[in-house]
């Protein structure tokens, strides 16, 4: 008598039922191992070193990221030391007042920190901010910005105009303050406005340059602003901010968008 064969429709459905056996046994047997002292031990020392290298990978990150901004900010000092002591020559001999300006920002996770600038404004601007916030320019009315401020002085429109102002902040990011490439640090009467949304700009290290500083500066709006650090933050890697630091250079030639 010949041996009863499954048909070809029916071998689909056995195999089916042996992968299901075969992966019950799998379970069965993960499970009764991890109820015992031992394999709670093995499940306690796999996660123990999952979290050692996700750690690791962090922390050496940062280390990567700090380490890249001390070449960098050092770089750029030493090859910008003829134009920033020409800067502050002609800061300093427009009015003989001071040549820096410092503001209180705020960093990472709310910390605040003072930031240095060339002074690109008269010495009474905050006095005279007051009077002006009716023709503030910036949507929202989070950030003042007037095209044609009549509190910048005319060194200062051309340090403005090719970020020549911003570049003390090199200063701050060899202190730690601020890293190369980071959202732009607000003042803290911006962050008192601030949304729930808008306070995952915190979430990273302020920078020298960012997506909104390469991509049109002054013309986005705060929105704008907010939205491009928060998908920053949320893509950062070294290759962003290389693309970033290389499109800067051109960006602060042009001085589009700046005022």
């Amino acid at each position: 008598m010949k041996s009863q064969l499954p048909s070809a429709s029916a071998s689909p459905l056995l195999d089916s039922r042996e992968r299901d056996l075969a992966a019950d046994r799998l379970l069965f047997k993960y499970w009764t191992g991890v109820a015992t002292p031992i394999g709670r031990a093995q499940m306690a020392l796999r996660g123990w070193r999952r979290r050692i290298v996700w750690q690791g990978v962090v922390v050496g990150s940062l280390l990567l990221k700090r380490l890249i901004d001390l070449v960098v900010a050092s770089a750029a000092l030493l090859a910008l030391s003829p134009l920033l002591l020409l800067a502050a020559v002609l800061v300093k001999l427009e009015d003989r007042g001071p040549v820096f300006f410092c503001q209180r920002r705020i960093g990472l996770r709310g910390r605040i920190f003072a930031m240095w600038k060339f002074r690109s404004m008269r010495r009474d601007a905050e006095t005279l901010k007051a009077n002006l916030m009716q023709h503030n320019e910036m949507t929202g009315g989070v950030i003042f910005k007037m095209k044609n401020d009549p509190r910048i002085t005319r060194v200062g429109r051309w340090l403005r105009k090719f970020s020549i102002d911003e570049m003390p902040q090199l200063w701050n990011v060899l202190k730690g303050d601020m890293s190369v490439v980071g959202p732009r640090p607000p003042v803290p009467f911006e962050v008192e406005q601030y949304t729930v949304e808008d306070r995952q700009r915190l979430l990273a290290r302020p920078g020298l340059t960012c997506f909104w500083q390469v991509g049109g500066r002054s013309q986005i709006d705060f929105a704008g602003q907010v939205r491009l650090d928060v998908a920053y933050i949320r893509a950062e890697s070294f290759a962003l901010d290389l693309r970033l630091l290389l499109q800067t250079i051109p960006a602060v030639l042009l001085g589009k968008g700046a005022y």
